[in-house]
């Protein structure tokens, strides 16, 4: 009776089969919003978490922070400005210039050395605006990126509706520079299961809405386009509190919808159990044989015996268990029957 059974494992540019196959990839995707959900429809925010940093960025939970002790934050939304106009402070008067710590943070992050300001696609008044809105995922949530032409988000509702996907599916080689991958945020659905584009980056008139960059898990919001297309009242005013980043998320909670998956390379190692005819017919298992004379229980065992396969073990050369993987139903064994049983682990 087999109890182990070592793997064949050869090295991994030979030409011959072995039992383990390391280092297999495989690109996953998934829903991106607490868990794995698809999409957002309710938005809150945390009255702790706004008394606290709410002048530089506003956290957003799915569920009531105050009253679910579980809820984590989904995104955070926050309003920037090249001069830290719309927030308290500036030379010789107290206040932190929120707008452009938040401003200096995101170009600092997203832009290459000699830039210093955002610039969006498109031509007009406002394609290098002193002010952008942003979203940034939280690390929890994405994980690794986000799935570029696979989110939504809308703005506002009524005539001051407006909803945004990014334009990955019109490129096969988008811009890099210090954070990733850059792709235009664009006015548009994917609704329908494919992404349509109402107005491209060119041609939204004064500039394109924005940018979006997967590998970080950022939408920059070109300031004026949005404030005018989403009617969001900016406060540009310098020294002056202006609620701005509590404007965007009362327009993002009046759309109450983002859409978006994330995406994953997952590393995956494979081991081959193989089980011949001749081995594992029999079980330790005190009910499969007598205490006495060690005779099989069941008489038609004899000569033919049957054990069922529910669980592979895997083991170190010490023989300590590392791992159990269960299968999903028992698997009969005999003389008659063999049996290959693929154990994958994900890392």
């Amino acid at each position: 009776m087999a109890i182990y059974k070592e793997f064949d494992i050869q090295p991994q540019n030979s030409a011959e089969s072995g039992d383990v196959i390391t280092n297999i990839k495989d690109i996953v995707s998934s829903g991106m919003w607490a868990e794995g959900a698809a999409s957002i429809t309710s938005l809150f925010t945390s009255s702790v978490q706004s008394g606290s940093s709410g002048d530089y960025y506003l956290d957003v939970y799915s569920s009531n922070p105050q009253t679910d002790s579980q809820a984590k934050s989904q995104f955070s939304v926050a309003y920037a400005h090249f001069n830290g106009s719309g927030s308290l402070g500036r030379m010789g008067i107290t206040g932190n210039r929120a707008s452009a710590a938040i401003y200096r943070q995101l170009s600092q992050t997203l832009l290459g050395p000699g830039e210093d300001q955002f610039t969006f696609a498109g031509s007009g008044a406002h394609i290098k605006p002193k002010y952008v809105y942003a979203i940034s995922v939280s690390r929890q949530q994405l994980r690794e990126k986000m799935d570029p032409g696979n989110w939504e988000l809308k703005v506002g509702t009524g005539a001051n509706e407006r909803r945004f996907i990014d334009d990955s599916g019109a490129t096969t080689n988008p811009a890099v520079n210090q954070g990733g991958r850059v792709f235009n945020i664009v006015s548009g659905s994917i609704q329908s299961g494919t992404a349509v584009v109402k107005h491209t980056a060119t041609e939204q008139f004064g500039g394109a809405y924005g940018l979006f960059y997967p590998d970080l898990g950022l939408l920059v919001f070109n300031g004026p386009i949005l404030n005018t297309s989403a009617s969001l009242s900016t406060v540009e005013s310098s020294n002056t509190l202006g609620g701005n980043s509590v404007k965007f998320y009362e327009s993002l909670k009046s759309g109450a919808y983002f859409q978006s998956r994330r995406e994953e390379v997952i590393t995956s190692q494979h081991y081959f159990c193989r089980v011949p005819n001749k081995e594992f017919n029999f079980s330790s298992n005190p009910t499969f044989a007598t205490a006495s004379d060690g005779s099989f229980t069941q008489a038609t065992f004899f000569k033919n015996p049957k054990t069922f396969i529910t669980q592979v073990g895997l083991y170190n050369d010490a023989g300590e268990l590392l791992a159990v993987a269960k299968l999903s139903k028992p698997l009969l064994k005999s003389y008659s029957r063999e049996a290959i049983i693929k154990v994958k682990l994900d890392f």
